[in-house]
């Protein structure tokens, strides 16, 4: 069985659960470090802990999903706080030589992010002072970056002479120096693969836009990477939280040395050429980069492919791209005019009456589902052939996610389609069966002699879950699915919005803080979370949706954590 050593980008569910939840519907094995090493928030991550685990892991591992912000800060937020110096950095990478040197055969897939800087006032996940000077902070190195690029104008100039007046020196040399430390752990990482010590390197950026430090970074390490002719083992493009997914994902293929082709078909013609929110390219190329780092590829037309990606997409970009919080009416014009979404639903039938493996990556709002598109799917019943589906966060987050779960569900479905023509063919032609599909007939107790009819007429043999996966591996997959309706439908386009406007101001709290409430909030959203589930999913599955363990990770309202499980019963 092939293991996989994963270090996470932090604690929460979509770094730390999701790439389990994936891996537990195939036959590939992963173990996480303890929760307890691994930090909360803006706590740091006991990394000197983190460093003994992943050596001793390693030691049996056939790959390693290394996240560096968790390896050299202790986790994604962390890595915006930190006071490390260069050589504190190096220390810390220098566990991946030793892994290397214990272990030649490990390949270790590395993500390093480009860290952000959001073009808000907050210290919600930044430094203090970010709460009074962050909108400048950004402005800032927006300014700096176009300045570098074009001709500021006059008013433009004005603007960054104010902001340098404005943002005390300390603060600014303590947010470069922080950034300036951060970008030569990337160059670091650029040299490791170039050594070999890393094998596949992702660099992704972080709540990113057109101008600013992000891009700045970004072009010098693009220059350096094919310096070093790395551009086919670097990949450097907007994301954060789903790289976990995409990395599974792409040793996924390399183990079943398969190369899926999906197609992608787009709810607004306009869609692939917007650029969305907190993004700096096009939708277009930017699922060029996820499906190229999971291991994919994008096919020309539908026919053939593994796989056909249903992209609900915007047909206005950036500022304009509506969010979950806004009301269906006050979305910007084009949802109206430039979405055909009634269209977008006969594809779907469409492809699904075809046997298609099919998934829905819903991203023409940001965090968090359409509910005017879902509540169409599940009118004429589309939700329940869907293989896959994501909505959540960015759309980064959201292609990521869908990708990682549309190529294992594509190659389970190939394989099981082989197997069945490799039976059908062996009783058309008296030939023998092939040794895996042999050992399995002959575990299971069928006579090879009846099993191939059996086979070519179509009827389920059992021995499938030996050749493709079992029972449980197949309803983890199924349940990692509703699981993404539940949270990106139901919580994040649906219930936050409800518990945020109108119970939290009754209960003393906000968004953010829920001082001597959280345990009744998070009861209350479990209650949600089920009703949702009874009244909207019913009939998707003839299985009870179970949810339990609801809570809120980061003790605010923007992410959520539950256990979803199908029960016969």
């Amino acid at each position: 069985m092939t293991k996989i050593a994963f270090v996470p980008l932090d604690e929460r569910p979509c770094n730390l659960e999701f790439p389990r939840q994936l891996a537990a519907m195939t036959d590939l094995e992963m173990s996480v470090p303890p929760v307890s090493i691994l930090g909360r928030k803006k706590t740091p991550a006991d990394t000197s802990a983190l460093q003994d685990w992943l050596l001793h892991e390693g030691e049996q591992a056939d790959h390693a999903i290394v996240s560096l912000d968790m390896l050299v800060y202790g986790g994604i937020v962390p890595s915006r706080l930190h006071h490390l110096t260069e050589q504190d950095t190096l220390n810390r990478l220098e566990v991946l030589r030793e892994l290397k040197r214990i272990r030649p055969q490990l390949r270790i897939h590395a993500f390093n992010l480009i860290m952000r800087v959001p073009a808000y006032s907050s210290s919600e996940e930044e430094p203090d002072y970010y709460a009074d000077y962050g909108r400048e902070l950004f402005l800032y190195g927006w300014y700096r970056d176009k300045k570098e690029q074009e001709v500021l104008t006059e008013e433009e100039e004005q603007a960054y002479a104010d902001i340098l007046a404005k943002v005390p020196p300390e603060v600014l040399a303590d947010f470069v120096g922080r950034r300036a430390i951060n970008s030569f752990v990337n160059h670091q990482a650029l040299q490791l693969a170039a050594e070999g010590i890393i094998d596949y390197l992702i660099i992704p950026l972080d709540d990113n836009s057109r101008y600013g430090f992000s891009p700045l970074e970004q072009r010098a390490l693009a220059i350096r990477s094919e310096e070093l002719d790395l551009l086919d083992r670097v990949a450097i493009y907007p994301g954060a939280d789903e790289i976990g997914c995409t990395l599974f994902a792409r040793i996924f293929c390399e183990t079943k040395q398969y190369l899926p082709k999906v197609y992608v078909r787009y709810s607004s013609t306009r869609g692939p050429f917007c650029i969305p929110k907190y993004e700096d390219r096009s939708l277009g190329e930017s699922i060029k980069a996820h499906l190229t780092s999971a291991g994919a590829f994008m096919a020309d037309s539908s026919h053939g492919a593994d796989a056909v990606l249903m992209v609900h997409s915007p047909a206005v970009g950036e500022a304009d791209m509506a969010e979950t919080s806004h009301a269906w009416g006050q979305r910007h014009r084009t949802y109206f005019s430039e979405v055909n979404m009634r269209e977008f639903a006969q594809a779907m039938r469409v492809y699904l009456g075809e046997g298609r493996t099919v998934a829905l990556a819903d991203v023409s709002v940001c965090n968090g589902g359409d509910t005017v598109l879902l509540k169409l799917l599940a009118r004429l019943g589309q939700l329940e052939g869907l293989s896959a589906y994501a909505g959540w966060n960015t759309s980064g987050n959201t292609l990521g996610t869908v990708i990682a779960h549309a190529i294992i569900e594509a190659y389970y479905a190939g394989a099981e389609s082989a197997s069945a023509g490799a039976f059908a063919q062996a009783a058309v032609s008296g030939a023998s069966l092939p040794a895996e599909a042999a050992a399995a007939v002959s575990a299971a107790g069928i006579p090879a002699v009846e099993a191939a009819p059996a086979a070519a007429a179509g009827t389920p043999l059992g021995w499938q879950g030996a050749l493709t996966r079992s029972e449980e591996q197949q309803r983890s997959s199924r349940a990692f699915y509703l699981y993404r309706l539940v949270e990106d439908w139901g919580y994040q386009a649906i219930i936050r919005k409800e518990v945020t406007e109108k119970v939290l101001p009754g209960l003393g709290a906000n968004y953010f803080s829920l001082p001597g409430v959280q345990q009744q909030v998070e009861d209350l959203i479990a209650d949600k979370l089920r009703a949702f589930a009874e009244e909207r999913l019913n009939g998707i599955t003839p299985l009870r949706i179970d949810i339990t363990n609801v809570h809120l990770p980061w003790n605010r309202m923007f992410e959520v954590g539950f256990d979803l499980a199908l029960k016969s019963e």
